[in-house]
């Protein structure tokens, strides 16, 4: 085991079991990456704290009531996999990953299947599902878009009622900046436990 993989461990807090499912899914990756380029090369000796580790810190943003989540841009599962692990035993939890990309969405459908998690894959462009998708209680997207654009894309969950989860670069703060404080949505930043600079965007329709 990695010292990269104790430090991550260390800050989440998991049962063995659930660490069990994370240790299958970093070994997915790694066998996925030579072929599909699931994640950055330069991060994958880092893969649990820059990607695992991120990806966790969003479940404790999240209602512990939380059971229909929507993951836009899914890529190579991060965060939507890692949610999927943390939270499989919640009574009646589903994640929608959306992704585009045909050959990570079959890594997605692998991934799920192997591990056995609660995750619908839907391999098509984000403005064709999100309108067929309903209802949630989160919708999250990392490493996707600037946030204005997060917001247009997840707008009709964000509007229906749902939590938006958003990462964001050491550019969070310029970007709410920019954004401005009007509009439809009430956007605070959360500090992220995986880097001083940068920031979850937790996101709000006003009134709801």
């Amino acid at each position: 085991m990695s010292a990269d993989r104790d430090a991550a461990l260390a800050r989440m807090a998991v049962s063995r079991e659930t660490a069990s499912t994370l240790d299958a899914l970093a070994a997915l990756v790694r066998r996925w990456q030579s072929v599909r380029n699931l994640v950055a090369p330069s991060t994958l000796p880092q893969l649990w704290t820059r990607h695992v580790l991120d990806s966790a810190q969003l479940v404790a943003l999240a209602a512990d009531t939380a059971s229909r989540w929507v993951d836009l841009g899914s890529g190579g599962g991060f965060p939507g996999l890692v949610v999927a692990s943390m939270l499989k035993r919640r009574s009646g939890f589903r994640i929608t990953l959306v992704e585009s990309d045909q050959r990570k969405a079959a890594f997605l459908r692998t991934a799920a299947r192997e591990l056995g998690l609660p995750v619908d894959v839907r391999a098509d462009r984000i403005e064709t599902v999100v309108p067929t998708l309903g209802s949630c209680d989160v919708v999250s997207a990392r490493a996707l878009a600037p946030l204005p654009t997060l917001l247009d894309m997840a707008g009709p969950l964000l509007e229906g009622g749902a939590v938006g989860l958003f990462p964001q670069g050491e550019q969070a703060t310029s970007e709410l900046t920019d954004f401005g404080p009007a509009g439809k949505f009430a956007i605070t930043l959360t500090p992220s436990v995986t880097h001083p600079s940068a920031a979850i965007a937790v996101v709000k329709a006003r009134g709801s």
